[in-house]
C-alpha cells in the first residue's frame, strides 16, 4: 500500500465526520405533535400492541428491516487478532455495504469477552432487537462453535460471512469456470491451500455442489492434512485425506483446481506447471494472492484464474452475495440461512453471469466489454441485477424448506 493510498483512506475515514455511517429519521420530529407520537405518549400504543403479539414488533418497528455486524476482532481481515476495538472501521463498512446494496439498516456491535460462552450469551441475549446477525472477523475455529450455537439459541438468521459468503461466491464462480473447461467438479481433483474458517466452508459447499470430499486435499501450515496426523481438530478431521502424499508439490501434480486462502506468493510457478490441463486457480488471499495473475498466466495459457482483488478479473467478492441473501432471508422473516438457501445463491449468482452485460455496468466496472467466458465467470459487484435475483432465490428456497414464517408478495422485488 502506497502512502499516498494510505492517507486517502484514513482522510475517508475521518471526514467530513468520523465513520462510515449514521442514524436517521424515518418519521417526522418537528413538532410537539410529533413527539407527542413519536415518545410519550403515543408510543405506549405500538407497545401494547407487541405486549399482545410478538409478530406486531416488524409491523411497528425496524426489526425486519435491520441486521447487526458483530466480532470480537479476533480475525481482522489478514491483521490478526487486533482486538475488538479495532475492527470497528470494518464493521462500519460491512454495515455501509448492506445499506448499499441491499437497502438494509445495519449497525456494528464490538464484543469484549473471555470465553466463547461469554461471546455466545451476549450475542443471543440481544438478538431479538435485530432482523438478522452478521457474525465477522472471528478466529477458526472458535468461529465455528459461535455460529452453530447462536444458530441454536436464536430465532432470527446468523450468518458467519468469513465463512458462507466466501464459499458461495467461490461455488458461483468455480461452477462456471469447470463449464467452460468442460469438467465436471465431481471428478476433479481440488488442492485447497488453507484450513481456516473460509477454506473449510468453501471445501463444504464444493462438496454439495458435487465435489467428492476423497478427491480434496486440504493444506495447513504443516502441509498435508491426512489421517495419520494428531494435531488437527474436529474441524480439519472433515478433511483428513488417506495419502501418502505431504507437501503442496505432491498433491498439486494433476490437479484440476487450486483454491487459496493462505496467504501470498505461496503457489510457485513450478507447481502451477504440474497441475492438470484447463485448471482453475482461486488465489484468495488479499490483498497479495497465492501467484500473481500476471505470473500464473505466464506459465499457463490454459487456465482461468480469480482473486480477491477488484484490479483482476473474476473477484471473488463477498459483496456479491451477502447483502442479497439477508434481503431475502429478512423479507420472508426466515428463522435461519440453511443450505437451500445458500444454494439457491449460488445458482442465481452463477446463471446471471452467464447473461448478457448492461452498458451501465461495464462502465461501472471500467471494462470494454463483459461477456461468460474466463476473465467474467462472476458478476460484477455494482450489478444492480444481483439484488432481486439473489435476494428472491433465497427467499423462495426459505419458503420451499420450511424456515421462512411469511409468504413472498406477488410482485416481490419488482420495485427494487
Amino acid at each position: 500500500m502506497s502512502e499516498d493510498f494510505r492517507q486517502q483512506a484514513l482522510h475517508y475515514h475521518a471526514y467530513p465526520v468520523p465513520g462510515k455511517t449514521e442514524i436517521s429519521l424515518t418519521k417526522p420530529a418537528d413538532t410537539v405533535e410529533d413527539l407527542a407520537l413519536a415518545y410519550s405518549p403515543g408510543v405506549a400504543e405500538p407497545v401494547r400492541e407487541i405486549a399482545q403479539s410478538a409478530e406486531n414488533v416488524y409491523k411497528y418497528t425496524g426489526k425486519g428491516n435491520m441486521v447487526a455486524v458483530i466480532t470480537n476482532g479476533t480475525a481482522i481481515l489478514g491483521l490478526g487478532n487486533l482486538g475488538p476495538l479495532a475492527s470497528k472501521p470494518v464493521m462500519e463498512g460491512k454495515s455501509l455495504l448492506f445499506k448499499r446494496f441491499a437497502g438494509l439498516d445495519s449497525i456494528d456491535i464490538e464484543v469484549k469477552h473471555r470465553t466463547i460462552d461469554e461471546f455466545v450469551d451476549t450475542v443471543a441475549n440481544i438478538a431479538d432487537t435485530f432482523g438478522g446477525i452478521n457474525l465477522e472477523d472471528i478466529k477458526a475455529p472458535d468461529c465455528f462453535e459461535i455460529e452453530k450455537r447462536l444458530i441454536e439459541r436464536c430465532a432470527i438468521p446468523v450468518f458467519h460471512d468469513d465463512q458462507h459468503g466466501t464459499a458461495i461466491v467461490t461455488a458461483a464462480g468455480m461452477l462456471n469456470a469447470l463449464e467452460i473447461q468442460g469438467k465436471e467438479i465431481s471428478e476433479s481433483v481440488i488442492v485447497c491451500l488453507g484450513a481456516g474458517a473460509a477454506a473449510v466452508a468453501c471445501m463444504e459447499l464444493l462438496i454439495k455442489c458435487g465435489a467428492q470430499r476423497e478427491k480434496i486435499y486440504m493444506l495447513d501450515r504443516k502441509g498435508v492434512i491426512h489421517t495419520r496426523r494428531d494435531d488437527i481438530n474436529e474441524y480439519k478431521q472433515l478433511f483428513a485425506n488417506n495419502t501418502d502424499k505431504r507437501t503442496l508439490e505432491d498433491v498439486i501434480e494433476g490437479a484440476d483446481i487450486f483454491v487459496g486462502v493462505s496467504g501470498p506468493d505461496l503457489l510457485a510457478p513450478e507447481s502451477l506447471k504440474l497441475m492438470a490441463d484447463k485448471p482453475v486457480v482461486f488465489a484468495c488471499s488479499n490483498p497479495d494472492p497465492e501467484i500473481k495473475p500476471e505470473l500464473a498466466h505466464a506459465v499457463r495459457d490454459d487456465l482461468i484464474m480469480g482473486t480477491g482483488r477488484s484490479d483482476y478479473p473474476n473477484q471473488v467478492n463477498n459483496v456479491i452475495c451477502f447483502p442479497f441473501i439477508f434481503r431475502g432471508a429478512l423479507d420472508v422473516r426466515a428463522s435461519q440461512i440453511n443450505d437451500e438457501m445458500k444454494l439457491a445463491a449460488v445458482h442465481a449468482i452463477r446463471e446471471l453471469a452467464k447473461e448478457p452485460v448492461p452498458a451501465e455496468v461495464v462502465a461501472a466496472a471500467g471494462a470494454d466489454k463483459l461477456e461468460f467466458g474466463a476473465d467474467y465467470i462472476i458478476p460484477k459487484p455494482m450489478d444492480p441485477r444481483l439484488l432481486p435475483r439473489v435476494a428472491k432465490a433465497v427467499a423462495q428456497a426459505a419458503i420451499d424448506s420450511g424456515v421462512a414464517q411469511i409468504d413472498m408478495p406477488v410482485d416481490y422485488m419488482a420495485d427494487k
